[in-house]
């Protein structure tokens, strides 16, 4: 019998083939940017890109996330996570005990069972089929009849 092994780490990030993209419209940008003085400006939006693209990331472990947003680092452990979001575009959002949501970069939905699988089963893995109910009891149908025609009857 062979045994699953679980990654240590899980990174979600853009891929690099992205930065590519942005070169081109640096390329694309460069007869607009020497047209007049101060539109060599241009050059800002595709470097943005790019720092953007090398920069996002979510990183899951064991011990919990960190979210790496353009400006900040969000360190999340498992215990302080209530729940994960998914919104209408599918982006993930880490609903944190307090109540405060905190956006998951490149997390997206088809990514929860890959998160519910690291979070060492912290997280409910979406793709399972829930556990099968417990039969309901159900009565027999000629008993409902006649306590139905009992109570018409004391009316």
């Amino acid at each position: 019998m062979t045994t699953q092994q679980l990654p240590r780490r899980l990174v979600f990030r853009t891929p690099a083939t992205a930065v590519l993209g942005a070169l081109l419209l640096v390329v694309t940008a460069t007869p607009f940017a020497f047209a007049a003085p101060w539109l060599f400006l241009v050059y800002l939006v595709p470097f943005g890109a790019i720092a953007l693209v090398l920069r996002l990331r979510t990183v899951a472990d064991a011990d919990g996330l960190v979210a790496r947003t353009a400006f900040g680092r969000h360190e999340l452990r498992w215990s302080d996570i209530r729940a994960l979001r998914v919104s209408e575009r599918s982006w993930v959002r880490a609903v944190l005990d307090d109540g405060k949501e905190q956006p998951l970069p490149t997390v997206r939905a088809r990514h929860l069972p890959a998160l519910a699988l690291i979070s060492g089963g912290r997280l409910d893995d979406p793709s399972e089929a829930p556990p099968p109910a417990e039969p309901v009891e159900t009565a027999d149908p000629v008993e409902l009849d006649a306590k139905v025609e009992h109570a018409v009857d004391q009316d």
